[in-house]
């Protein structure tokens, strides 16, 4: 190798240390440039991480060894190579097996690697990783010029160093602006609803968010879906004294599969495609404050597995590393599933549902505490009266009384949105805007589904209530519409009585009509349901 040869593949090498460029695309240069100074069939370049080598980048290699971990004692070369006080070349009758044998491209009858050498990179006086050269002719290295591949190793050195610079502050500016993003939610989160209502039901409720508050015991909070839990989790937060620090919320029924334990515990640069730097996750967002994990009852047995160790020792690891990070964290974890019951069919473990229920919180149905229907009205009117700047919005007697009577499947959520949607439309129906607007039975329209049943108010008041978990009874069919319309009149009967016997929860009528969720999603919406 002459000097001319070398400083002409240096030259745009150093040019690159003052260019943004991406990682790979860095590695990929430093690559091409060493197999134009040393010519060979592969070259590659591996990080150490504990007692393991990750390829970083390859040329020459097959693609699939990006995908490989070598453990460095299973493969004494490297192990050499990483104790060995500069370049090495390893002779070609040498009988240590090669990590690389038939993955150098090549022709098919040339699987073994014949010629090797390698050069270990000090980064901070501290071994890095390697710089690895392979040629299928058994004598191609053999008037290499080792101080030279030494220079060249230097030369890599000072890139990854770059390369790592560059990424840290990449981290530190994603790791501020995450902090940024909490804070600027923390501080910008309204003050939890009060939680509405006299019935003994709702009153038992806030002795229980009394007595736990104030600890850092995990509290499971159960419940239909649509009730309010997450007012619950807030309510419990702000009362504790890790009140002043973020309530950081995820919804584990929401994210799929594979982005669930990064949400979670967050990933590593390179963890997956697409994971071009650390991320923290949730856990580590929440540190100080409180994480609330609605639907858990939704995570796989896997996930559920490595959300153990975090609610035992408070210890995580990133995806796609093995460093351990603490976090301190009061988690809230609230379904609408009957965890007890998953446990035996075993859908989900019994050591972490143990391990969630230290103190567990139940909030009743709507049609169980029948008394609060008014109060919580109430509530919601003043609500859409400031909004829509109405100087007033009341309810009829007859529209009250349809309120008291109907059975709230869908609970204090369904109440919310139906009178909001109620007001939208008397609003709509007025020839000009009222200075009161009047809510009568005819214009809230409530669906024909059975009366509530209320046994803890008082009979005489409410009358004899019926259960409300009965499926929706739909109307015949009009045979005189046309075929598409029937289609998705019988569609839209299907769907919402799905809906009424799984609480209003998506996932679980998704899976009870056999769909995929986001395509119940999509059918909902055309059929005018969402």
């Amino acid at each position: 190798m002459n000097t001319g040869g070398l400083l002409a593949a240096l030259v745009p090498l150093v040019d690159d240390l003052s260019r943004d460029l991406p990682e790979g695309e860095r590695y990929r240069r430093l690559l091409q440039a060493l197999r134009a100074v040393l010519p060979c069939d592969a070259a590659a370049l591996l990080q150490r991480e504990g007692e393991w080598l990750l390829p970083l980048a390859v040329d020459g290699l097959s693609t699939d060894t990006l995908g490989r971990r070598f453990r460095i004692d299973d493969h004494p070369r490297f192990k050499a190579l990483l104790e060995a006080d500069g370049p090495l070349r390893f002779a070609p009758d040498c009988d240590l097996p090669d990590p690389y044998d038939g993955l150098v491209d090549g022709p098919p009858e040339a699987l073994e690697v014949h010629d090797c050498m390698g050069c270990v990179l000090m980064v901070g006086e501290q071994p890095w990783g390697l710089l690895t050269l392979d040629a299928l002719d058994p004598e191609r290295f053999a008037m290499v010029d080792l101080p030279s591949v030494q220079a060249f190793a230097s030369l890599a050195a000072a890139t990854v160093t770059v390369a790592d610079r560059i990424h840290s502050l990449a981290s530190r500016v994603e790791d501020e602006r995450q902090r940024a993003e909490v804070y600027r939610l923390a501080a910008g989160q309204q003050p939890p609803r009060d939680l509405i209502g006299n019935s003994p039901a709702n009153q038992r409720l806030l002795q229980d968010i009394a007595v736990v508050a104030d600890s850092d015991l995990t509290v499971l909070i159960t419940g239909e879906t649509g009730v309010g839990k997450e007012l619950v989790a807030q309510a419990i937060h702000a009362a504790s004294g890790r009140g002043a620090q973020p309530l950081i919320s995820i919804n584990c029924a929401a994210l799929p599969e594979t982005l669930v334990e990064s949400e979670l515990f967050g990933h590593v640069r390179g963890a997956f495609s697409g994971a071009v730097g650390d991320r923290r996750g949730k856990f580590e967002l929440a540190d100080g404050g409180t994480l609330f994990l609605d639907e858990v009852g939704e995570l796989s047995l896997p996930i559920q597995a490595k959300l153990l160790r975090v609610l035992q020792n408070g210890q995580l690891q990133r995806l796609g590393s093995d460093r351990d990070h603490r976090v301190n964290v009061r988690v809230i974890a609230a379904t609408h599933r009957d965890l007890a019951e998953d446990v035996q069919e075993g859908r989900f473990r019994a050591d972490v549902f143990h391990r969630l229920s230290v103190f567990p919180v139940h909030v009743a149905p709507l049609r169980d505490r029948q008394r609060d229907v008014l109060m919580l009205a109430g509530f919601f009117l003043e609500e859409n009266r400031v909004r829509l700047g109405l100087s007033g919005l009341r309810l009829t007697a007859d529209a009250q009384a349809a309120l008291l009577s109907y059975a709230w499947p869908g609970n204090v959520r369904e109440l919310e949105h139906l009178l909001s949607r109620s007001v939208l439309k008397a609003l709509a129906r007025q020839g000009r805007r009222p200075r009161i607007l009047s809510l009568s039975e005819a214009e809230i329209d409530l669906p024909r589904v059975g009366p509530a049943q209320a046994p803890e108010d008082d009979p005489a008041d409410l009358g004899s209530l019926a259960d409300a978990s009965a499926p929706i009874s739909p109307p015949a069919i009009d045979p005189s519409v046309g075929l598409r319309a029937a289609v998705d009149d019988y569609e839209r009967r299907l769907i919402l009585d799905a809906l009424v016997r799984h609480g209003h929860n998506w996932a679980s009528a998704a899976r009870g009509l056999g769909l995929d969720r986001a395509n119940l999603n999509r059918l909902a919406k055309r059929l005018g349901i969402k």
